[in-house]
């Protein structure tokens, strides 16, 4: 589950680097569920597995 750096989750940036898509438009896209995105206080960030299964196409 985590990688090689040992981190389960992705920022917001970086989620959205991955989809290429703007940083506003992942905001926009979490804010509405389009993402899988957890809010710790003030981070949201994406679950790596969970990005992972909407890619492939699998159920969240």
């Amino acid at each position: 589950m985590n990688d090689q750096l040992g981190r389960a989750t992705l920022t917001i940036v970086e989620a959205s680097r991955r989809l290429g898509i703007g940083r506003n438009q992942a905001y926009e896209a979490a804010r509405k569920g389009e993402i899988p995105s957890i809010k710790i206080g003030k981070r949201l960030l994406v679950p790596k597995v969970a990005l992972e299964r909407m890619l492939s196409g699998e159920a969240a």
